[in-house]
């Protein structure tokens, strides 16, 4: 039985995480023995926990909470490696692959890197992270943008994350979310999921939310979510957030939750403003859960769409409609239009239902994952 040793950056669970944990039975039914090396507190331990997946303790921080040095942190997954000797190595991020990646090549373990963000590296970075037997990239933006940074081309392999259709499906409100909030059950929600950041562009949803005031004034909007950073700017950002929210009214943040696919069913709209998206995990749930969804023109979110690189986005709208970062007035346009149209909602819902059930089945994401560890561990 192969043993697979999965290395997480983070405590929490974010999409990552998510998009880890849901594959992990399918792995384990293939024959791979699953330990996760993670920081011993927060909610993915208590995950791994409860799914009696083996611990290993990932160690990032000294004492006094300060995050180690990279020296100190690879010098720590070098002795944990040393001593596990695992069949294969797969780190869940991109961080992750640039600290396991020379590690594990000068060990001889072979090893994997899943890339899960597009942010610029240093000429370091990517020679560490090409140090990886094989990389994983989770659109074929995110592939694309690291290649042309450096990364090698024959290396270097898509793969979408998958979502579970059964659990996130159309459903129809129960309305415990408006019961939660004190809202009458024709009350319309507008939400956006996702941490508090700038990358995420919580502030362009609320500012187009203000240029709707007037012609939306019985729409609340729902931020779920909360802010993981401690660094100033993301501070301010967050502050800033609810200073715009007492100002316009009906917003409601709903901090970290776990009841996402309730949320999701009770939603009119799901909103994305990000400001850069590999592939949005919020986006998948959205679509399988047969959600219209208005979403920026970032990242990998045209793929998850199926619309063309080069189609324009004013005729583009057969899956969701798209908007260019950081324009809230085509952002609140394309808001109220969707709430002038309800056959717009419903063949978007039912469009972007489909298109998940076609490309994102988790079933098909676990399956081509297990494809891609058989192959380097036989070579």
């Amino acid at each position: 039985m192969p043993e697979l040793l999965i290395i997480c950056e983070h405590p929490t669970l974010l999409g990552g995480e998510h998009s880890m944990l849901s594959v992990i039975g399918a792995v384990e039914d293939a024959g791979f023995s699953v330990s996760i090396m993670a920081p011993p507190e927060g909610s993915l331990a208590e995950v791994c926990m409860l799914r009696g997946l083996h611990l290993v303790p990932l160690l990032t921080q000294d004492f006094s909470g300060k995050t180690l040095p990279q020296s100190n942190r690879r010098e720590y997954i070098a002795a944990q490696l040393a001593h596990l000797r695992p069949d294969l190595v797969h780190a869940n991020s991109l961080a992750m692959a640039r600290l396991v990646g020379p590690v594990a090549k000068e060990l001889g373990l072979v090893s994997i890197g899943h890339l899960r963000d597009i942010i610029k590296l240093s000429r370091r970075a990517v020679d560490d992270i090409a140090c990886c037997t094989r990389l994983l990239a989770v659109s074929q933006a995110t592939r694309d943008y690291h290649v042309a940074a450096g990364l090698p081309a024959d290396n270097t392999h898509v793969l979408y994350n998958g979502i579970d259709l059964y659990h996130f499906m159309p459903r129809g409100s129960g309305g415990e979310l408006h019961c939660e909030l004190n809202l009458p059950h024709q009350a319309v929600l507008i939400g956006a999921i996702g941490q508090i950041s700038l990358r995420k562009g919580q502030d362009t949803l609320l500012t187009a939310a203000s240029l709707l005031a007037a012609e939306l004034p019985d729409v609340h909007y729902v931020l779920v979510g909360r802010r993981w950073s401690d660094k100033d700017e993301a501070r301010r950002f967050e502050a800033d957030l609810h200073t715009t929210a007492r100002r316009i009214g009906n917003v409601h943040f709903l901090g970290e939750r776990d009841d996402v696919p309730l949320i999701l069913d009770e939603l009119t709209i799901l909103v994305h403003p990000a400001r850069q998206e590999p592939l949005g995990r919020v986006l998948l749930e959205a679509a399988a859960s047969g959600l219209p969804i208005v979403a920026t023109d970032v990242g990998g979110t045209r793929e998850i769409f199926d619309i063309e690189p080069d189609a324009d986005l004013h005729t583009a709208r057969e899956t969701a409609l798209l908007v260019p970062p950081d324009e809230p007035d085509a952002m609140a346009a394309m808001i109220a239009e969707l709430m002038r149209d309800q056959e717009l909602r419903k063949q978007l819902g039912q469009a972007a239902r489909k298109r998940a059930e076609d490309a994102f089945d988790v079933r098909v994401a676990a399956a081509n994952l297990i494809e891609h560890y058989r192959a380097v561990i036989s070579g």
